[in-house]
């Protein structure tokens, strides 16, 4: 006997009105479906052309133990990123823990004491005001003598020119620019901006050096921030461009020197990138690397629809489901922690992994607020995966991102549309 999509939804939890008011969504976002294929298609031959010119071979795929001295597999990796991202250098590794790590290695090999530290899209994700030092931390680049200063966007997200020009001054070594939209309501940040923001900075002091926090926006336009002038951009591999695979690991690109001071801090003075042994994990990091652009495309289909079917329903959403995409993230303003909480639990019933969870709030290492996240994944925290996490505070933003396949991140979405309609949260009437 032959199950019915639509009994198959049934059967998984999804009733006939959520079902048939997902499918009434989706009715109109055909053509933007469309063009997210078109790009997935331009970014997924950038780096298939990447690999072809590293001369990929099979022997790459292996893995080193020990010093990992003569990784060929770990070159191969680091100079398709290099070629895929147009940068001069990159440092591709799983001895990175997360991207806060890589920012903070990033940040911290080339940084002196006595240099600022200059961020110009506001204050950043909230787990790197430890490293930075506006929360104080052990080991924080204030207790190494970096000092901090920023620069808020305007309330039309953009940059405030104005203040920039005034914030740089003789010790400004590093900008730091985020191009994801983090725990804020503000918009993230297109590559042109944030490329005319980079043009904008050189002519005031073109020595300094730019970084751009990379995480939730690789493969989401034609074009990176390493295209238009950033001297690194930084990310993690368990988000956009590990597609799925990555077991772990993050990634700078950039500069030679810029790589290189990273690098010697990553590992130390003097060794810098020729150690560091890749256990195995050579073939996740390149053939995740093949497959994130379709992946990352199945991540933006997620977030479109859920942005459109929460527009419909009366939330506020950021990014408004007619808006041009930077990244992968969509907020919801669920207006309560109830809200968070519902969608939150819908969000796990559609995941492929620990679906029988319930998520709860808790006081998350390097989070001011409790936190609470959904993620159902195969690689522990990775937000490439169906997943949404949430402040427990006002306005009540839940941040929703990945899916590996549309399909699952459908289901996921209209998992949380029925949690919220069951808790009495929401009417379809």
């Amino acid at each position: 006997m032959t199950t019915t999509v639509s009994q198959l939804y049934q059967e998984m939890g999804i009733d006939a009105d959520t079902l048939a008011f997902g499918e009434s969504v989706l009715e109109g976002l055909k053509d933007r479906f469309e063009a997210i294929d078109a790009m997935a298609e331009q970014n997924g031959l950038k780096v298939l052309h990447a690999m072809q010119e590293a001369r990929l071979s099979e022997a790459h795929l292996n893995g080193t133990t020990g010093y990992g001295y003569n990784d060929t597999g770990r070159e191969a990796i680091e100079e398709i990123y290099a070629r895929a991202f147009h940068t001069e250098d990159a440092l591709v590794r799983p001895l990175i823990a997360c991207g806060t790590h890589a920012l903070a290695i990033a940040m911290s090999g080339n940084l002196r004491p006595g240099d600022e530290l200059l961020a110009v899209s506001g204050r950043p994700y909230d787990t790197l005001e430890e490293v930075i030092g506006i929360r104080p931390s052990k080991g924080s680049l204030a207790e190494y003598g970096v000092t901090y200063a920023e620069v808020e966007l305007l309330p039309d997200s953009s940059f405030d020119y104005d203040g920039i020009k005034k914030a740089i001054n003789d010790r400004t070594r590093l900008i730091h620019i985020q191009r994801s939209r983090g725990y804020s309501s503000r918009k993230s940040l297109s590559v042109d901006a944030i490329g005319d923001v980079i043009a904008f900075i050189r002519t005031i002091k073109p020595e300094v050096i730019i970084m751009v926090d990379n995480c939730y926006g690789e493969f989401v336009e034609e074009k990176e921030p390493s295209d238009v002038g950033a001297d690194m951009i930084v990310g993690s591999l368990i988000k956009n461009p590990g597609g799925g695979l990555a077991p772990i690991g993050g990634y700078i690109c950039g500069t030679k020197a810029c790589v290189e001071n990273a690098a010697y801090r990553l590992t130390t003075p003097g060794l810098g990138k020729e150690v560091g042994a890749t256990l195995g994990t050579n073939r996740l990091l390149l053939q995740g690397f093949f497959q994130a652009p379709t992946v990352t495309a199945s991540a933006l289909k997620a977030a479109l629809f859920a942005s459109a079917l929460y527009e419909k329903l009366g939330f506020e959403v950021f990014p408004a489901s007619n808006e041009k995409r930077t990244d992968i993230i969509q907020a919801v303003t669920l207006r309560s922690a109830e809200g968070i909480n519902a969608f939150c639990r819908g969000i796990q019933k559609g995941a492929p992994v620990d679906a029988y969870v319930t998520p709860e709030p808790w006081d998350m290492p390097g989070y001011d607020d409790p936190v609470v996240m959904a993620a159902g994944a195969f690689v522990s925290g990775s937000s490439i995966e169906l997943s949404a996490d949430a402040p427990i505070r006002a306005p009540y933003n839940v941040y929703f991102q990945g899916g590996l396949t549309w399909p699952s991140a459908k289901l996921g979405i209209l998992m949380s549309l029925q949690c919220l309609k069951e808790d009495n949260l929401v009417s379809l009437s």
